[in-house]
């Protein structure tokens, strides 16, 4: 059975280091664009009129709507999270690795 590639950026989100252990708090490193609600919108709307030009006549009044209204940016993309406490000395052998910095992590099941 061929597996799948599943190394995967996690960013250190917050780091606690007690003298003898270091917790890391790791957030999956994705780079999003931001998406606005007024986008989603525009792109319902694009989607339901067929006629090219009913939608450019309505297109400029939709916008200048939309951009009055507050922008409310949405991430859509659901991050995976993981925490990992290990003791200070393997800490040091990975390089003492930083808040913002990220590591690659390989999850797998074993066979």
């Amino acid at each position: 059975m061929h597996e799948k590639e599943t190394a995967i950026q996690y960013k250190i989100n917050m780091l606690t280091d007690t003298g003898v252990n270091v917790t890391l708090n790791l957030v999956e490193d994705v780079e999003l664009e931001p998406l606005t609600q007024q986008q989603l919108m525009l792109d319902a709307i694009d989607n339901v009129v067929t006629d090219k030009d009913v939608k450019e006549q309505i297109k400029p009044f939709l916008e200048a709507i939309l951009k009055s209204q507050p922008q409310t940016v949405i991430n859509t993309y659901p991050q995976t999270a993981i925490q990992i406490t290990m003791p200070k000395t393997r800490y040091q052998k990975i390089g003492r690795p930083q808040v913002g910095e990220n590591l690659t992590i390989d999850v797998k099941k074993n066979s």
